[in-house]
């Protein structure tokens, strides 16, 4: 199989991210982009050797494999300038955009049966260590395989069989490094309070997270004993968990989640 030809329309930090995989590792795809910001373009081309575009049609006549990554509120007028050409070129159309639903990118491209894969990504694939949820509408298995592969230069992925579970990726992976930002927040603070440098803090704090993280990748237990291995009986991280627990830690993390899920159902109704 030869190089594939891999485009971008928008050229944020979550698309010089994927970039910076696909072009970081593998001599693969050949990848061009368009943004009407020229400075970021020049910088992606500088960068990763990235095929500038003069338009986001001269893109679309290029590519195997589209990528969206353009604010959701502007993707409505974006597509529908491109219908006519992409009806001539028809290349597999992968969404990072949040909250758009692969029916109404269809709907604006006037092209129902074309392959759409919408992908929720998250932040941590600025550093090649993403999660990804994917959906693929109207794809054949070598499409879904290589949108597979775009996402995997980034981080791991994970197919669902239903759109509306990316509502749930969206509140567990996609909102999810915030939630970890928070207690980790919260830990680092804590720790100051408790006499230790902002430094030491810090760098306890973060290692910890680190570590843990590490440790429960490498695990062959589930998380529940993890946290019980730690946890010896009448020692200091049970009185700690104890506390937790009795502010319903767990009841707590639960509505939060389905709180974002709520939510992420709610935008994707507005657009």
């Amino acid at each position: 199989m030869g190089k594939r030809n891999i485009g971008f329309i928008g050229g944020g930090n979550m698309a010089a991210s994927i970039i910076g995989g696909l072009t970081g590792d593998s001599e693969e795809y050949t990848v061009y982009a368009y943004d009407p910001d020229t400075e970021k373009l020049s910088g992606l081309n500088r960068e990763f050797g990235v095929q500038p575009c003069a338009s986001n049609a001269e893109l679309l006549e290029k590519v195997d494999a589209v990528v969206l990554s353009v604010k959701p509120q502007v993707m409505q007028a974006i597509l529908t300038s491109l219908k006519d050409v992409y009806s001539q070129y028809t290349p597999v159309i992968i969404s990072i955009a949040a909250g758009i639903r692969c029916n109404q990118i269809l709907n604006w491209l006037d092209c129902d049966g074309a392959p759409c894969i919408r992908v929720m990504p998250n932040t941590p694939a600025l550093v090649r260590t993403g999660a990804s949820g994917l959906f693929a509408l109207n794809a054949s298995l070598a499409q879904k395989k290589m949108a597979e592969s775009i996402m995997h230069a980034v981080g791991i992925t994970v197919w669902l069989e239903d759109e509306s579970l990316i509502d749930s990726v969206t509140a567990v992976s996609g909102s999810g490094p915030a939630y970890f930002f928070y207690l980790m927040e919260a830990i680092y603070d804590a720790a100051i309070k408790n006499g230790l440098s902002e430094s030491v803090a810090n760098t306890l704090t973060l290692q910890t997270a680190l570590g843990s993280a590490k440790l429960a990748l490498n695990s062959d237990v589930d998380f529940k004993t993890l946290r019980q291995r730690v946890t010896s009986p009448g020692g200091t991280t049970e009185a700690a968990i104890n506390k937790l627990k009795q502010h319903n830690f767990s009841e707590l993390v639960e509505n939060a989640v389905t709180q974002a899920v709520n939510r992420s159902k709610e935008l994707s109704r507005d657009k």
